[in-house]
């Protein structure tokens, strides 16, 4: 595990990514958030954090609070997957009044809400895997490692994504509603990639079943706007998620 010694601090970049995506989308408007997306955020928030402080406990003479943490990290894995799945039944609403009130809307048409749901629920099917290999390898410490941090990768999209898009629209406001807003997707799933690659070439796991996962997930976000289009997707998400 010493090559592992540093990675908390490798750990602090894609939190400060997530943090950066989500910030005005959440703290912009704080109080007008719903129960279910403030316990979507803290969990989602105090699992980065857990992947940040384990590692640091696991490499620096600390086994014992690292297995205890650990296991309060479980359960906290299963909020995650939990309030995100929750969460979901919004996509839809949102579907609706992107069609009401169009002009509001713009280029957020409602393709992209349900795209946006399409994508969402192998991204959580993935986290929660990657986190029961993680357990059913605990006993291997590379691998189970290597499918926590690949948790990471699998659900930063939504956050960071966010934010890469707020801050396209803001730089191209004048040609509302002519926006393309797929691009920042595909640069947001680009620099995400980039990531997983990076970090797997610098940890030696570039052939590891978590990385192509990874990879895997967020290549499949790529196709938000054909999936978010298809009349079978949305009646299968109408069908589906019900309020």
């Amino acid at each position: 595990m010493v090559k592992y010694k540093n990675l908390y601090k490798w750990m602090f970049i894609p939190m400060i990514l997530m943090q950066f995506g989500i910030f005005k989308d959440y703290w912009g408007d704080f109080t007008d958030n719903a129960w279910s997306v403030h316990v979507h955020y803290w969990t989602g928030t105090i699992w980065y954090l857990y992947l940040i402080i384990q590692p640091y406990f696991a490499t620096h003479g600390k086994l014992a609070l690292h297995r205890t943490n650990g296991i309060i990290g479980m359960f906290l894995a299963g909020g995650v997957c939990l309030t995100a799945f929750s969460m979901m039944h919004r996509d839809l609403v949102t579907t609706q009044r992107a069609l009401e009130l169009a002009d509001r809307f713009g280029p957020f048409e409602p393709w992209f809400f349900f795209g946006v749901a399409a994508v969402e629920i192998p991204m959580i099917i993935g986290f929660g895997f990657a986190v029961i290999m993680s357990i059913i390898h605990r006993k291997r410490l590379e691998d189970h490692a290597w499918w926590l941090i690949s948790t990471v990768f699998i659900i930063m999209m939504p956050a960071l994504g966010r934010g890469i898009q707020n801050v396209y629209v803001g730089l191209h406001i004048k040609d509302w509603p002519a926006i393309d807003i797929m691009a920042p997707i595909y640069l947001t799933q680009m620099i995400i990639i980039g990531l997983i690659l990076l970090a797997a070439w610098h940890y030696k796991k570039l052939k590891h079943p978590a990385t192509y996962l990874a990879i895997g997930i967020n290549v499949y976000t790529c196709f938000l706007e054909p999936l978010g289009r298809s009349e079978t997707i949305q009646t299968f998400l109408e069908t589906v998620i019900k309020g």
